[in-house]
């Protein structure tokens, strides 16, 4: 079997030493270097001949973190190491997945590209924003999920009358899973936009009154229909309001409009580094669960006990 080394990227230094730590390994050591006007210059600075190598790289902001990675995986397999693979805890772009309009990119589907070009031989990522985006990859892809984080959780929360809510049409598989997992209900908020990050309407499917609500969706942006859900599902009668999400992008007006919410609290992981503290976020780490499903792979082992 080929030495295990697990490297990070740079909008994931935290988070890949927390993975490193519960596989039982120490970060390597790389440096990234950039010219006067922003070029970057990755090198590994030891060995990684004839070695499996994983580098952690979540990508957000994704521009230059994506070109990043692509330039750690070219570098590694420059260096003669045995296999290659992509740590993408959040993996940008991923809402871009299809022509939903004329015109535009698939942009999912060129950055798999690009990662797979660069060299990955094996990608490992956490709640794509839309499933089929594995299919956009001809490489091995763990796709990992984050109700392993959150289902514990919840658990010890112990609310009487829970019931899950998707915050709009797509997200109601997810929600559905949890519910299942819980045997409780679930309801549905179907939004209209008129443009990205702006929302014209939104109402409120099945009954939430006299329920503690758990809105479940893989990433929060700018937080506006995750409050607004919030808000609407409150009107309704729900005695509580909390948000679980994989994927704190948190931009813009992000922290303003979920402290102003009514939301009791919105749980994220760690796949991004949160930018502030709130009092209203609470933050979760997937490290173990990634930690796991690196041994598994190592080890030629299944990953399907890291699901609930």
């Amino acid at each position: 079997m080929s030495e295990v080394k697990i490297f990070a990227g740079s909008s994931s230094e935290k988070l890949a030493e927390k993975i490193a730590k519960s596989y039982g390994k120490k970060l390597g050591d790389l440096t990234l270097s950039k010219f006067s006007d922003g070029e970057m210059s990755p090198s590994f600075d030891e060995s990684i001949r004839g070695c499996t190598v994983f580098i952690i790289q979540s990508t957000n902001a994704p521009s230059d973190n994506i070109l990043e990675l692509c330039l750690l995986i070219d570098a590694a397999k420059r260096a003669s190491a045995y296999k290659v693979c992509a740590v993408i805890p959040y993996f940008g772009y991923a809402r871009q997945d299809r022509k939903d309009r004329p015109r535009v990119s698939i942009a999912a589907k060129l950055i798999a590209n690009m990662i797979t070009s660069a060299g990955a031989d094996r990608i490992m990522t956490c709640d794509l924003h839309a499933g089929q985006i594995q299919g956009f990859f001809d490489i091995p892809l763990d796709h990992l999920n984050g109700s392993a984080i959150f289902a514990p959780y919840l658990s010890t929360l112990r609310l009487k009358d829970m019931i899950f809510a998707a915050p709009d049409v797509g997200g109601v598989a997810r929600a559905r899973s949890y519910a299942k997992h819980f045997e409780v209900e679930m309801v549905v908020c179907d939004k209209h936009r008129k443009r990205a990050n702006e929302i014209a309407s939104m109402q409120v499917i099945g009954d939430v009154e006299g329920k503690d609500v758990i809105l479940v969706d893989d990433l929060v942006d700018t937080a506006g229909t995750l409050c607004k859900a919030a808000q609407i599902i409150k009107e309704k009668g729900a005695t509580s309001v909390r948000a679980i999400v994989t994927h704190g992008v948190l931009s813009g007006n992000a922290f303003e409009n979920i402290e102003n919410s009514v939301l009791e609290e919105l749980v994220i992981t760690d796949t991004i580094a949160l930018r502030q503290p709130s009092p209203k976020i609470r933050v979760l780490t997937v490290a173990e669960l990634f930690g796991k499903a690196i041994h598994a792979v190592t080890g030629h082992t299944s990953i399907s006990s890291l699901f609930i």
